[in-house]
């Protein structure tokens, strides 16, 4: 439900745009040798993998989202280097075969460096990005009743690499609209009572849309 509603509020900002951005859409600026941008925006990530304890007990975690945020500064109009990240948290279900097993909140962030396809000016730019990042665990919780039961979760902080695909689409020569695509590849480890049982499996595709300002 929360993603609906911040999906539709950002829908309802894009359909303002072309008036919002009307007067500067038309004047004689144009977006080439603009040095820095910031992006707002919502994402869901949803994990592509699932932890195993022992051969028998399988975790796997819910997709959820969040609002993020990123800063790029760009070299030229080409390259940038963007930091990126999730502007609140990510909050987890975490089930077993016979379903919920606890719950985790995650918040990742990452530096990439980006290449941007295309002029400054063009109406639809794609963009590729390739980085490091890490991803906080926090908020373990377990079930009162089920597979983990009386024992203390803990989930390490995963750390890796970090693929960017996504598109600009020009909205004046200062905004834009952004849809990206992220997938975080990286290890972590599982904890119960403080001892690893595990190697934390979540390494998450994130579907990201937003607003973004470029001066």
């Amino acid at each position: 439900m929360r993603f609906k509603t911040l999906s539709l509020a950002l829908l309802a900002g894009l359909a303002l745009a072309p008036t919002a951005f009307a007067q500067d859409a038309f004047s004689t600026e144009t977006s080439t040798g603009k040095r820095f941008a910031v992006v707002g925006g919502i994402a869901l990530a949803e994990p592509t993998e699932n932890t195993w304890i022992g051969d028998s007990q399988r975790l796997e975690m819910d997709g959820s989202d969040a609002a993020t945020l990123s800063a790029s500064w760009y070299v030229n109009d080409h390259v940038a280097v963007e930091a990126w990240g999730a502007a609140n948290r990510f909050g987890h279900r975490v089930n077993g075969a016979n379903g919920k097993l606890g719950s985790v909140d995650s918040q990742p962030y990452a530096l990439s460096g980006q290449y941007h396809f295309r002029p400054a000016d063009s109406l639809v730019r794609p963009f590729v990005g390739l980085g490091y990042y890490e991803q906080n665990f926090s908020d373990e919780s377990v079930e009162p009743s089920g597979g983990l039961a009386g024992q203390r979760l803990g989930v390490e902080t995963a750390k890796g690499a970090m693929a960017t695909a996504g598109v600009d689409v020009k909205l004046s020569p200062s905004w834009f609209a952004r849809a990206d695509v992220r997938y975080l590849n990286g290890d972590s480890d599982l904890e119960l009572d403080g001892q690893k049982v595990a190697e934390a499996k979540v390494n998450p595709v994130i579907l990201g849309v937003g607003i973004g300002a470029r001066f």
